[in-house]
Parts: C-alpha cells; sequence; structure tokens
C-alpha cells in the first residue's frame, strides 16, 4: 500500500518521460550505466531539469547490495564531471533524483585521462554530411561561444569550435531515430542558454 502511494507521488512529479526505471528491466551493471549515461544526456537536451532513476534497492541481490545501484552512483560524479549531471540525492532507498546541468555546461567541462572521450572528428569534411541547417546552427553556436569567451577575431576558430560543439553534442543523441534533427533540438537548447 505505502509503496503504491509513494509510486502515485513519483509518477505525480516526474511524469514517465523524466523517470528511468531500471529495476524492471533487470540490466547488468554495465548495461544500467550506459543505458543511464544516454538516458540522461537526451534528457539533458530535452531541457528536463530533474529526473528520477529508479535502481531497486538489491533486495534479491548478493548480500543485499544492488550492483546496478552502486554502479550508477559511481558514475554520476564522471558525469558530473563532464557536465551531464549538475547534482543527485537519495530520493528512496531504491531511487534517485537526479538534477541535469544545462546543455553549454558540455562544453565547459575538460575530460580527465582517466574519463572516456567523445569521438572527435578530426576532418572537417564529417560535417558535410550534416544538414545545411545543422551546420549553419553549428556555427552560429560555435560563434556565438567563441564570443562569449572573449575571442575577438572568432572567424580564425570558427571551425575547430564547430568540431568541438559537435563532438560534445553527439554525445548527446539518442542512437535511434531522426539524430540530425536531434542534433539541431540540441544545438538550439545550448544557443538559446547561450543567449539567455
Amino acid at each position: 500500500m505505502v509503496t503504491n502511494v509513494w509510486r502515485a507521488f513519483d509518477e505525480a512529479s516526474f511524469g514517465r518521460a523524466r523517470t528511468l526505471n531500471l529495476r524492471g528491466s533487470l540490466p547488468s551493471a554495465r548495461e544500467a550505466v550506459e543505458r543511464v549515461e544516454q538516458w540522461l544526456r537526451e534528457r539533458q537536451v530535452a531541457k528536463a531539469g530533474t529526473v528520477l532513476v529508479i535502481t531497486g534497492r538489491g533486495k534479491n541481490s548478493p548480500e543485499g547490495v544492488s550492483a546496478v545501484r552502486e554502479a550508477v552512483m559511481k558514475h554520476l560524479f564522471s558525469l558530473r564531471r563532464r557536465g551531464v549531471v549538475r547534482s543527485w540525492r537519495e530520493h528512496s532507498p531504491g531511487s534517485l533524483v537526479i538534477e541535469l546541468a544545462p546543455v553549454s555546461a558540455l562544453f565547459e567541462q575538460l575530460p580527465r585521462k582517466k574519463e572516456p572521450r567523445a569521438a572527435t572528428a578530426s576532418d572537417p569534411e564529417s560535417l558535410q554530411a550534416l544538414s545545411p541547417a545543422s551546420r549553419v546552427l553549428l556555427r552560429r553556436l560555435a560563434v556565438r561561444s567563441l564570443e562569449t569567451l572573449g575571442v575577438r577575431d572568432p572567424a580564425r576558430y570558427v571551425e575547430a569550435e564547430m568540431m568541438k560543439q559537435f563532438a560534445a553534442l553527439s554525445t548527446s543523441l539518442p542512437l535511434e531515430g531522426d539524430r540530425d534533427a536531434a542534433l539541431v533540438a540540441a544545438i538550439r537548447c545550448a544557443l538559446e542558454e547561450l543567449d539567455g
């Protein structure tokens, strides 16, 4: 009964779009970390703000400790350093409330040597595969970002900055569906934050 009441409160507070339930699919710790990272990045671009991740308590796990919960909690530190997560707190013994960082935080974080790095495109031709709308917006974002940093002659650095912005945003794109439309949405979100 009490569990159903909490579930109803969670549904009202977060809704399905802002809730990831790992408990239902019983992933391995590695699968859970991959799924959480991809989902949090997608929710970050969608400006979800605060989200709920249900890991489960680990009642049926060896020694009553959830390997999924432990792996996710450990990975949140990495996601905070990389500009995806702002903060998190325990919501219940089997769930976490996570506050997402703004999309612009992706560009401010420098990865540590031990951190996995986003694949960076070293060949400028790789951007030619993007739609013209994506390239135009990516150029606007690069120029705006350089201006925010105080670069007086941004034209000299635009291509390199476009590649940097593309590398940072591409990790937030969904694995399926219209990735170009998702990229456009992510770029617009970053531009709004920079102009806001």
